[in-house]
C-alpha cells in the first residue's frame, strides 16, 4: 500500500460499502453504480479475492494490496469507484482507510449493519445456498465491524434496498454527478431479486 501517495482529483468519487456476508452488499453497490452510468468503476472484494487471484482470505495474501492498487489506478483515470465487500476492519480496515485519505476527491463509507439471523434468513434464499452453512457464516460474521472514518454512514436493517441505493447515491455525490462525456443513459436499478440479497462468502 502507498498510504502517502495521493490518488484520483478534486473530481473523483470514491465510495466504500461494507458489511457481513448476506448483509446485500453486492445488489446495493451494483444498482448505485447502474444508476449512474458509464464512468463509474464496480470494484468486488470477493471477485478479486476469490475469481482472479482465488487465495483464502488469510495472513499474507495479496487481496489488500491488489484492492487498493485497482482502485487507485481507476481513480486516477477519472474514474468515480464503488469498493465493496466484507473487507474485515482487522485486515482491510488499514488499506481502505489510506485509499480514503489519500483521495483528493469525495470519499464516503457506509456499513451495512444487518443482524446474523437476518443475513442467515437472506442467505437461504439465494442460489448459493448449499455452498456454505449458517454455522461457516456465524464465523465470518463480525458485528459492528465498522471503520471508524470520518463521516462513515451505518446504515440498518429497516432500510430498504431502494433507500439504501438512494441514500449512498445521495450522500456520495454520484446522483449529482455528471456522467463522463461517452456515457450511456443512467437507468433506474430494479430491486433485486431474493435469490440475490447477499453478496459473498467470507472465506
Amino acid at each position: 500500500m502507498r498510504e502517502t501517495d495521493a490518488c484520483g482529483s478534486t473530481s473523483t468519487i470514491l465510495v466504500v460499502i461494507r458489511g457481513n456476508s448476506g448483509a446485500g452488499k453486492s445488489s446495493i453497490a451494483r444498482a448505485v453504480r447502474l444508476a449512474y452510468g458509464r464512468g463509474c468503476a464496480l470494484v468486488e472484494q470477493d471477485h478479486l479475492r476469490r475469481i482472479i487471484l482465488r487465495e483464502h482470505d488469510g495472513p499474507g495474501g495479496l487481496a489488500p494490496d491488489f484492492i487498493d492498487a485497482t482502485v487507485r489506478y481507476l481513480l486516477d483515470h477519472g474514474y468515480h469507484v464503488v469498493l465493496e465487500g466484507i473487507l474485515h476492519a482487522a485486515k482491510y480496515g488499514p488499506t481502505v482507510r489510506a485509499l480514503i485519505a489519500a483521495h483528493r476527491g469525495v470519499s464516503s463509507a457506509y456499513y451495512l449493519d444487518i443482524p446474523f439471523d437476518e443475513t442467515v434468513r437472506r442467505h437461504s434464499t439465494r442460489p448459493q445456498v448449499t455452498e456454505f452453512t449458517a454455522d461457516q457464516m456465524r464465523g465470518w460474521y463480525r458485528a459492528g465491524d465498522v471503520l471508524g472514518v470520518d463521516g462513515e454512514h451505518v446504515i440498518g436493517p429497516t432500510s430498504t434496498f431502494g433507500d439504501s441505493v438512494a441514500l449512498i447515491a445521495a450522500r456520495s455525490g454520484l446522483a449529482s454527478a455528471s456522467p463522463r462525456p461517452d456515457a450511456e443513459p443512467a437507468v433506474t436499478a430494479p430491486p433485486p431479486q431474493r435469490s440475490e440479497a447477499g453478496d459473498e462468502r467470507g472465506s
